[in-house]
């Protein structure tokens, strides 16, 4: 008889010990299937049991949740929403999450394993803890000027901190408020249809997410990889540029919008943005060149993540030498998003070197212990510490006696470049107003602020877009709320 029990006992430690093996595989190894499973509502009803973690911009929150009291019971709310929605993006129970909303969503929710006193056991038991917080890098004086100046013209607006990659202030007009798509009633799915069938596009976040033909503000990075590449080693010389200029192997004559032109020295081709100097220069110095140039600025980078992703900005590699000349101007296929033209101008403030540009500063716990930080992490260097010399001395040049003067600051150093894009079947498009720049206070030991800014304006009369006159004093505006002038 002891025999027959001792048998049914160990067959009862077998059967105990399958339950907890099966029971392991499914709360282990099986759990994200059965999370992951459309059916599956108890993670849904989860993620919105608790509110939703905030997001700070200078210390102050700009989100917030609201208790509906329903089965998904805290809903997103959003404090200035048009103004921060390119960077918050939106959390929907419809609609799932954009931008900042979605890349720190972990932290945002309380999921993120860093928020538990104890990591690995939340691996097993996946619970949600107090939602942390996001915390940005963004400069709300600055962020408010670029919107009010932008105001209801379509546009964008990026800058940085040249010594870090800090960004602080990234505006997209027009915007919208992500606080519309919060909830599950009908009027959220009528904000969702009327937002995407807006003519405006108020969800496209242009700072980021769209690209433009760059025109003149491009001269920056030809001038730089001419200055680098010794096809000019005096600003001042003479560049035996004819005008018009015939692009190579064609009998199309490239002409400039003022006189003056011909054979200028690359000083006064940039002042005044001479586009027959810049297209020989681009084909002077070589495709291989130009494209290693345009690299090392940021263009044709896939990998660019701030921590959202940012379509890359393109320079052509393979062109023949009539399209390398006007790409070389900003034209043909070379394209660029706001975030990448403030890169070029932060590269020049910043001695020749590209930081990485980001916008999470820190993410915290609820309680403001600290979980992940982001640092200044160079990329490349776009061009040599003596060449980011000379253009900063071009740059300043634009600002004090070219066509860029509408954004001088008294009291401070500007560098700036003016660009009107052409676009569309013969140019018949209304032109993109462009304007780059950076800023550093008399008393600073270094830039504090480096711009972009984008206007298309389809209301607008074409001879009314320039650089100078629609996107310079917006930069303007947004360097003297860095600079706390």
């Amino acid at each position: 008889m002891t025999k027959y029990i001792r048998r049914a006992a160990v067959l009862c430690a077998l059967l105990l010990v399958a339950l907890l093996v099966n029971a392991t595989r499914i709360q282990v190894f099986q759990a994200r299937s059965y999370d992951d499973n459309p059916a599956n509502r108890r993670r849904t009803i989860a993620r919105y049991d608790q509110p939703r973690g905030d997001i700070v911009v200078g210390g102050s929150t700009v989100t917030g949740s609201k208790d509906t009291g329903e089965q998904l019971r805290h809903e997103r709310t959003y404090r200035n929403g048009p103004l921060y929605a390119p960077v918050t993006g939106f959390a929907s129970q419809l609609y799932g999450t954009t931008f900042l909303e979605n890349a720190e969503d972990d932290i945002l929710a309380g999921t993120d394993p860093m928020l538990a006193p104890l990591p690995l056991w939340n691996d097993i038991t996946r619970a949600h803890y107090p939602a942390g917080k996001v915390v940005t890098t963004l400069n709300p004086a600055a962020q408010q000027a670029a919107y009010k100046g932008l105001g209801s013209r379509r546009g964008a607006v990026a800058a940085i901190e040249p010594s870090t990659g800090r960004i602080l202030a990234l505006v997209s007009t027009p915007s919208y408020d992500p606080g519309e798509l919060s909830g599950t009633g009908s009027a959220v799915t009528g904000a969702w249809a009327r937002l995407n069938g807006d003519a405006g596009k108020p969800m496209l976040n242009r700072a980021i997410r769209q690209t433009y033909p760059p025109g003149s503000t491009f001269k920056v990075v030809t001038a730089a990889a001419a200055l680098d590449a010794g096809v000019v080693t005096d600003l001042d010389s003479p560049t035996a540029s004819p005008d018009p200029y015939r692009l190579p192997g064609t009998t199309t004559r490239l002409t400039n919008e003022i006189r003056g032109c011909e054979d200028a020295s690359l000083r006064e081709a940039f002042e005044w943005s001479c586009n027959t100097v810049f297209a020989k220069l681009g084909v002077d110095v070589g495709l291989d060149d130009m494209t290693h140039t345009a690299a090392n600025f940021g263009f044709n980078d896939r990998m660019l993540k701030i921590p959202f992703s940012v379509v890359p900005s393109n320079f052509d590699t393979q062109l023949d030498n009539a399209q390398l000349a006007l790409s070389s101007i900003g034209q043909f296929d070379t394209r660029a998003t706001p975030l990448q033209m403030a890169m070029v101008s932060a590269a020049v403030a910043g001695g020749g070197s590209v930081k990485s540009p980001y916008l999470v500063e820190r993410t915290t716990t609820k309680g403001g212990a600290t979980v992940s930080t982001t640092g200044p992490r160079p990329v490349h260097q776009a061009m040599n510490p003596t060449t980011a010399l000379l253009m900063r001395e071009l740059m300043t040049d634009v600002v004090t006696e070219g066509t860029g003067t509408s954004a001088a600051i008294p009291g401070a150093t500007v560098g700036g470049k003016t660009g009107t894009a052409q676009h569309g079947v013969g140019n018949s498009g209304l032109p993109y107003a462009w304007f780059i720049s950076w800023a550093q206070a008399d008393d600073s030991m270094e830039p504090a602020v480096a711009v972009a800014v984008v206007v298309e304006d389809a209301a607008a009369n074409r001879g009314d877009i320039s650089g100078g006159g629609d996107a310079a004093p917006i930069a303007k505006a947004v360097m003297k709320a860095v600079l706390g002038f």
